[in-house]
């Protein structure tokens, strides 16, 4: 993509914000660590400093190397950037009396100045930092300040560099994509020219140029992001695609049939492959998460390399990794650990010695989900709420039987379906049951029961990055409760799980 803005991240959990912010603009953007960015910085049109969880003033303080950036083209540092902009440039950098957190309000704004066009004074910004600029670097030109930080925005003259102390992507400072737009449309002068139509057309001719004649393989999961990458891949190469959907036992229930029947209809060569109980074999007795993740994995791998050995003379293996998969797998000092291990990143096993298309590699979900739309995918099915790659084996706590899988499918069907029957989900990002390791007491009839607990869970959200817990109608959870209880059987307790991301996870495991 031409016209890109370079994005430096030094571990900061709102860079994919800043992202996601400049991508709204239609401005196609990259994410690259601070010690690791391209040599050839031609392409760019603009850089922004993300924010870090270090102090410039710490002997670990990242320091990325500026010298073909800083006053050769245009530069905004948020937060640490701007922090290290003046602590490294003439400036002087403290830490605060008292942590500089939450919300705050511009109580100047420098007259005439177009960064902070169409943005009012008192205008919300949202601070996160326990240090503070207390004298502006070298030529640097104060341009806003908070009743609390006198050095909110500046300016260094002479350059097309601006700095900002405050956070402008997140939801709660009210004109930061405003300010954005400014700096990067206004200041930078970065076409606006990223849209659906246009990353189809280019990755369509992208893919035709590196697969040529080639055969290609791509394993369906039923999700959003495999879904579009076969379309996206079927318009370029057609019958040079090969799809194969896996099933692997720990699908919702009736998934496998209904899947494979819709993707029939979309004109996708596809071939479903039954290897339920040869997983569900190899998880007996496993009760570890992340060993149950490498199992599937690991089966998956095997059961997908027998069906390509079917297909002569492949070349290609498709995936449908998308932007947020390769940014959390890069690591270096800062950028965020990653919590659980990818499916789809990391490359394959040697044995398999197939070379990798992954048209999706540079696209956030909800970029995915228009990219689909373009292409004429049904909503309903571009509207399907994520669902983990080891399926349900995250969803039962503990070492996994056929009988869990029976229970947690029925529970599941009960909860989703309901959802639909109530309009109530496509409200929801995503939702699901949990089985939970533990039998509680209960009464049925006359008799005493001992039976199975299960919790329902249902987010909002936009990546899966941060997630809130939905207010579902209580009249609704006490129907959905009623009926699992009623319907299922070996289940005597229904629980809501309340928590929000971080601090805890979407999924249970």
């Amino acid at each position: 993509m031409q016209h890109n803005v370079l994005i430096l991240d030094f571990g900061s959990q709102y860079t994919q914000l800043i992202a996601r912010r400049v991508r709204e603009l239609n401005i196609f953007c990259e994410i690259f660590p601070y010690n690791h960015f391209p040599d050839d910085l031609s392409s760019y049109k603009a850089v922004i400093l993300g924010g870090s969880p270090f102090s410039v003033r710490g002997e670990d303080a990242p320091h990325p190397d500026l010298s073909q950036i800083r006053g050769k083209m245009p530069l905004l540092a948020v937060c640490y950037g701007a922090q290290y902009l003046a602590h490294f440039s003439g400036g002087e950098v403290a830490a605060s009396n008292t942590r500089e957190y939450g919300r705050a309000n511009l109580s100047y704004i420098k007259e005439d100045e177009i960064f902070f066009d169409g943005v009012a004074q008192n205008s919300q910004v949202w601070m996160s930092h326990s240090d503070s600029i207390k004298a502006l670097p070298t030529n640097g030109i104060k341009l806003a300040s908070t009743n609390d930080v006198e050095y909110a925005a500046y300016k260094i003259e002479g350059e097309t560099t601006y700095a900002i102390q405050y956070h402008p992507e997140v939801f709660h400072s009210t004109d930061g994509k405003q300010m954005l737009e400014n700096f990067l449309v206004k200041i930078a002068e970065v076409p606006q020219n990223f849209t659906p139509g246009a990353f189809v057309e280019e990755i369509v001719a992208e893919m035709q140029e590196k697969i040529q004649g080639d055969k290609v393989v791509l394993g369906l999961s039923g999700g959003v992001d495999s879904t579009v990458a076969a379309v996206l891949l079927n318009k370029a190469i057609g019958s040079q695609l090969y799809c194969i959907f896996v099933n692997n036992g720990l699908l919702r229930k009736n998934e496998f049939e209904n899947v494979l029947n819709q993707y029939k209809g979309m004109g996708l060569n596809v071939k479903g492959v039954d290897a339920s109980e040869r997983f569900l074999s190899e998880l007996a007795g496993v009760d570890d998460p992340e060993t149950k993740r490498k199992i599937i994995g690991r089966v998956f791998i095997e059961v997908f390399d027998d069906e390509a050995h079917l297909i002569e003379d492949v070349k290609w293996l498709a995936q449908g990794t998308i932007y947020p998969d390769v940014i959390e797998s890069v690591s270096v000092k800062g950028p965020s650990a990653t919590i659980k291990s990818h499916h789809n990143v990391g490359g394959l096993p040697d044995f398999m010695k197939l070379k990798i298309a992954e048209p999706l590699r540079m696209l956030f979900k909800d970029e995915v989900r228009r990219v689909g739309a373009t292409l004429g995918i049904d909503p309903e099915l571009l509207g399907r709420h994520p669902f983990p790659g080891p399926g349900l084996s995250i969803r039962i706590l503990g070492d996994i039987t056929p009988e869990k899988v029976r229970i947690l499918q029925e529970v599941d069907a009960v909860f989703i379906n309901g959802l639909k029957e109530h309009g109530l989900y496509d409200k929801v990002w995503q939702a699901g049951a949990i089985l939970l390791p533990v039998n509680s007491v209960g009464v049925m009839g006359d008799e005493r029961t001992y039976e199975k607990v299960v919790a329902l869970r249902a987010v909002e959200s936009t990546d899966g990055m941060t997630a809130d817990w939905v207010h579902l109608p209580y009249d609704f959870l006490m129907k959905i409760s009623n009926e699992i209880i009623n319907k299922v059987k070996g289940v005597n307790r229904v629980v809501y799980d309340i928590s929000s991301k971080p601090p805890a996870t979407i999924e249970w495991e």
